[in-house]
């Protein structure tokens, strides 16, 4: 069978990516950093899936939604302390 490059790197692509997405879900129940595998791993199938672009899109723009919440509270915490 003659694959071309572009099928290769796909093929490529999905095998890598899909096996440290998956070890990322595995983590999530095992110790490890699954909140920075999973990510890695949808950054790597992004490069040629849409979907996975649009989680991590997703998924970035929740995280920071967080963190700017967080902040907030935090911002807003300081300055209760501060007035008291």
């Amino acid at each position: 069978m003659h694959l071309t490059y572009k099928v290769a790197r796909r093929i490529t692509v999905v095998v890598v990516g899909a096996t440290v997405l998956l070890l990322g879900v595995v983590m999530i129940v095992t110790p490890g950093p699954a909140l920075v595998v999973i990510p890695v791993g949808l950054a790597i199938l992004s490069i040629e899936f849409a979907w996975a672009r649009l989680w991590l899109r997703r998924l970035r723009e929740s995280i920071s939604n967080l963190n700017s919440r967080d902040l907030d509270e935090r911002a807003e915490a300081h300055r209760r302390r501060t007035i008291d």
